[in-house]
């Protein structure tokens, strides 16, 4: 179990709060699929990933990037247990879905730079720390099931 400060729950408040899911969720699942084409696999059925621009312009990408993003919201409300939150989410990725564990961890990096360039100032080296603890802890409670 994880540890947080009221600093890094205030932190993550904080950043959480001005996160706009409509717009970062899109972009972030996007620039993943840009920067990790192999990760394009596991989205046959969205259509046309052939270029920068046919992903960003993806209606379904960009759907999915609000679905992953409302699922953060409830770690965000569940800080505290994140890993249980997750567990089922976890489940269908390893058993039904074959994701390769290791993609959270990129998303989880290009959703730290989608939110870097939405928030720049206000995204300290302090508050970047803790949203990369929290985002973490996200993968390792999405990870669970394949260990």
């Amino acid at each position: 179990m994880v540890e947080w400060s009221d600093a890094e729950r205030s932190a993550i408040a904080g950043v959480w709060g001005k996160v706009n899911i409509d717009e970062i969720g899109p972009q972030a699942l996007g620039r993943l699929l840009i920067v990790y084409p192999w990760t394009q696999r596991y989205f046959g059925s969205f259509g046309d990933l052939s270029s920068a621009a046919a992903i960003m312009g993806n209606p379904k990408v960009a759907a999915h990037g609000k679905v992953v993003l409302g699922a953060l919201d409830k770690a965000v409300k569940n800080l505290d247990n994140i890993k249980a939150t997750y567990s089922s989410l976890s489940l269908l990725h390893c058993e039904k879905l074959n994701v390769d564990p290791d993609n959270f961890r990129l998303l989880a990096d290009c959703l730290t730079i989608v939110v870097s360039i939405k928030l720049g100032g206000a995204f300290s080296p302090q508050v970047q720390g803790t949203f990369q603890k929290f985002l973490a802890v996200v993968v390792a409670a999405l990870s669970s099931r394949y260990f």
